[in-house]
């Protein structure tokens, strides 16, 4: 099987992943691996912005202040200052690199960036292109990324597992690469590498109903945890309120810069309902308006609610959201003239494999940046916008690090290639099909916005038996890119599980109707959780 030998494997091709690979030394040898095309993934949609504060009115105490606020007590205050200090500086950047971002439309100061605002925002500090700033964004880092001439891009190649000396019988235990396989030719190659950094995104996926994008299958905090490193508050999965509610829409998210320009949120008899749940209305932290947004569906038995802008001009409607009007044009909704049916989707996820300021985890030479990292950043709930950032600042942290141990001597390993000489071809796919469904099912129903310690039992007897069956069809036939993220998701799901059921409290995004109220004794305190995979 061909091999690979590179100073660092990047292994995703988001903001995270291609913003950290610019900003290595040009005299390192860099591979970035992405499972699909170079430009799928969720930054490619992200529609609202970045958080930084960009205007005299605003602070960067106040952005922290927000921030906290949002995260229910469970951020880490120094990793929100660092993130917060590094925002104006990491725009400024995505401006040398030709991001076109939005610019104020007054006459009078045509250079100067648009600021909207967000659900938790006290201020006007998110910086976008239109409503399509995740492709701004991902098409200059692709760009900028193809001209590199240290860089080596692989597309259609999905990480099965991490490379650690552990594994290889070794004393001490390091990242020394990854097995990938090549979806194109079935073939699963070897990447060696001084340093391996995981830009993999979230686990959206494990849920039936969310606005991420297929690759959100939790690839790189499965891989993380089979390696030994500490996984982190996975009980806390964000849920847009606002997906468009629609049989072909597959979860079409309509932006929060929507609700922050003056979006209400209605019933079907066109009255509001947000002030019952929280003084700031529709602009209240993600997690209280998708919980509003749940009990009120409960409640009236509805299958969803609605976002009405229609009350703002048609020009300033097109001119802000041009593509969320012209998608829901397609689906037959006209945004200018009408509300626009809504539901809840899980979205993003607030914890992930445990780093420090570096983006380093655990075990020497493995990082990881982005969604699949856990900062203490988001703390129970990730405030809009600051997701963006996070990826820039600590792929910013991580590749300043990795620069300065890449001068350090290192020992060379041998890595035997991938072995699949007793393995066979499958003739039972359905296998997978019918798992994947089941997974994302009892996830939905038993593991969604409002949680019961009983519904996550049941949850948990049910995973154990999809591991066992997954395990022995992994054993036993050819791997390809269903079964590697059904055996990734399965194991995230076991994670979320075991971190819901031991925070006997609600906060941010965890509500047990069995622990209604926040302890406060928990405050500061996430939830760690140690892989039993220690040893290798």
């Amino acid at each position: 099987m061909p091999s690979y030998t590179h100073d660092v494997l990047i292994i995703g091709s988001g903001a995270a992943g291609l913003s950290l690979a610019l900003r290595l030394p040009a005299n390192l040898r860099v591979a970035v691996v992405s499972k699909g095309p170079l430009s799928e993934g969720s930054t490619l949609y992200a529609q609202g912005g970045i958080s930084a504060v960009l205007d005299q009115r605003d602070s960067l105490n106040a952005h922290v202040a927000d921030t906290l606020d949002a995260g229910g007590g469970l951020c880490n205050e120094a990793a929100v200052r660092f993130t917060v200090e590094h925002g104006p500086a990491n725009i400024n950047w995505l401006l040398e690199l030709g991001v076109p971002f939005t610019r104020e439309s007054d006459a009078s100061q045509p250079s100067r960036l648009h600021l909207t605002r967000e659900g938790g925002h006290s201020h006007r500090r998110v910086v976008h292109a239109a409503d399509a700033t995740g492709r701004a964004i991902e098409d200059a880092l692709l760009e900028s990324t193809q001209r590199a001439p240290n860089i080596e891009l692989f597309e259609q190649h999905i990480a099965v597992d991490l490379i650690t000396t552990a594994k290889l019988g070794l004393p001490e235990n390091r990242c020394v690469g990854a097995y990938v396989l090549d979806r194109e030719h079935e073939e699963v190659l070897t990447f060696s590498a001084r340093f391996v950094v995981l830009a993999t995104g979230g686990a959206s996926k494990v849920y039936l109903y969310t606005s991420n994008p297929d690759t959100a299958s939790g690839d790189g905090i499965a891989m993380a945890w089979r390696a030994g490193c500490e996984v982190a508050n996975m009980e806390f999965m964000q849920f847009h309120p606002t997906c468009l509610y629609h049989p072909q829409a597959k979860s079409f998210l309509i932006s929060e810069a929507v609700r922050g320009e003056g979006g209400q949120l209605l019933h079907a008899d066109g009255t509001r309902f947000m002030h019952q749940f929280d003084a700031r209305g529709e602009l209240a932290p993600r997690d209280i308006v998708a919980r509003a947004i749940d009990h009120e569906m409960k409640r009236l038995g509805a299958d969803c609610v609605y976002l009405d802008i229609s009350h703002r001009s048609a020009d300033f409607i097109t001119r802000h959201f041009p593509m969320i009007y012209e998608r829901c044009l397609e689906y037959g909704f006209d945004m200018t003239q009408q509300p626009l049916p809504v539901v809840p989707a899980a979205h993003y996820t607030c914890g992930g494999v445990v780093t420090d300021l570096h983006g380093a985890t655990s075990i020497p030479g493995l990082y990881a940046v982005g969604e699949v990292a856990y900062t203490g950043l988001h703390g129970a709930n990730r405030m809009a916008s600051n997701s963006l950032l996070e990826c820039l600042v600590f792929s910013q942290a991580a590749a300043q690090h990795i620069s300065h141990l890449s001068d350090q001597a290192q020992a060379s390993y041998t890595i035997p290639p991938w072995d699949d000489s007793r393995v066979t071809d499958s003739d039972e796919n359905v296998v997978v099909a019918h798992n994947w469904d089941e997974l994302r099912r009892f996830m939905w129903d038993y593991v969604g916005i409002v949680r019961t310690t009983k519904r996550l039992q049941r949850a948990k007897r049910r995973i154990d038996l999809l591991k066992a069956e997954i395990h022995e069809y992994y054993s036993n036939f050819h791997i390809t890119n269903d079964l590697i993220e059904l055996r990734n998701l399965v194991m995230v799901a076991e994670i979320i599980v075991l971190c819901a059921l031991s925070r006997r409290e609600s906060r941010g995004l965890h509500y047990t109707l069995d622990h209604p109220h926040t302890d406060p004794a928990l405050d500061g305190i996430p939830t760690v959780i140690q892989s039993p995979f220690t040893a290798g």
